[in-house]
């Protein structure tokens, strides 16, 4: 883990990496991520693009390797309701690693909030790009729809 900040801005080199400005970010928000899921493409690439629309509550990253379009978590329900922008780094990359992390209601599996972070393939910024309260169900089948 070569997690290091300058500047403003945090820089890492591994999945580890996002994970901790994961935890870093969701302590200080108030709901600790406690569950964590890599993005990953059937065609086996990690390089997507990422859009989101945190006020309608949904997320897709659209594979950069074979253009495949993944709705993340319980999007599916509230796509349609969605305004989905693109997100780009400060660098103006547009390709990340992707990382979804959610904090649960306490002594339970069920989602309370989720985050999307992510490490910028140009330059290899990391952060949190999107975060809500999710009021879903079970962790597991909810990150497994990463």
């Amino acid at each position: 883990m070569t997690l290091h900040k300058k500047g403003k801005y945090w820089y890492g080199t591994s999945t580890e990496d996002i994970q901790a400005e994961m935890l870093r970010f969701s302590k200080l928000n108030g709901y600790p991520a406690t569950a964590f899921a890599r993005a990953g493409c059937g065609c086996d690439s990690h390089r997507f693009k990422l859009e989101s629309d945190e006020d309608a509550g949904a997320a897709r990253r659209i594979c950069a390797q074979c253009g495949r379009v993944h709705l993340m978590g319980d999007s599916e329900e509230f796509a349609d309701e969605a305004d989905f922008d693109n997100h780009e780094c400060v660098c103006d990359g547009d390709e990340f690693e992707i990382l979804s992390g959610v904090a649960l209601y306490e002594g339970t599996t069920d989602v309370r909030w989720y985050y999307i972070a992510c490490r910028c393939l140009k330059c290899s910024l990391v952060g949190v790009f999107a975060h809500w309260k999710c009021e879903s169900g079970d962790a597991a089948e909810f990150l497994a729809r990463t």
